[in-house]
């Protein structure tokens, strides 16, 4: 099951490997646009670096993953393909990383370069795990009953009531309602009491949400 951050929630931590430091930064992002944003962000504040590495994986259904690293100038594979592991093997999606580098004058050669990158990201991500900042996704079934206007406020209330996500409500001939539940069978019941089996779920599709 994937995991995520909340929005606006960035996580920074730093290290420090034989004089070098190692900013690691990483956001909730909805896009590869908003990956590259990050980056450029991350770029503009700390012009006096010398490499800002990244890796972002975005969309929850493997279908739809985009996922993405980039060196800037480290040698070839020693940095953003390892921090793109490091959030595949954590599970996240959603989530853009930059780790910026301030090189202190020691080589730290290629197996060196994958360790201190990797680290950084994972560093990050314990602080985030320890915060309980991170999110589980879920995946919901959406479900949608259309009833008369005359028992439309009654039935939303006794849905909110209970519990239950309306995701979204549209007024035409008649009131639709859409509903999202990890419990297709329950929520059927619920329906089924609250309209005196006269409201019938039809399915409207799945949604990822943060629980």
């Amino acid at each position: 099951m994937p995991f995520t951050l909340p929005p606006g929630a960035d996580v920074v931590t730093e290290t420090e490997i034989k004089h070098s430091r190692f900013r690691a930064a990483v956001r909730r992002v909805d896009d590869p646009a908003a990956a590259q944003a990050f980056l450029d962000e991350q770029r503009r504040l700390f012009p006096d670096a010398r490499h800002h590495c990244w890796a972002y994986v975005t969309g929850n259904e493997p279908s739809e993953r985009a996922e993405r690293a980039g060196d800037d100038g480290e040698p070839g594979g020693t940095a953003g393909v390892p921090m793109l592991q490091v959030l595949r093997a954590r599970g996240l999606v959603d989530v853009a990383v930059v780790v910026t580098r301030w090189f202190g004058g020691i080589k730290l050669g290629a197996g060196g370069l994958v360790r201190a990158y990797s680290g950084a990201v994972a560093a990050a991500l314990d602080s985030a795990e320890s915060a309980a900042a991170l999110l589980r996704r879920e995946r919901l079934d959406l479900l949608a009953v259309e009833v008369g206007h005359d028992v439309a406020g009654r039935l939303e209330a006794e849905l909110r009531s209970r519990g239950v996500t309306i995701v979204g409500t549209a007024y035409g001939a008649a009131v639709t309602f859409t509903l999202a539940t990890k419990d297709p069978a329950q929520l059927a019941a619920t329906v089924a009491e609250l309209t005196a089996g006269g409201g019938e779920l039809v399915p409207a599709g799945t949604r990822w949400a943060d629980v």
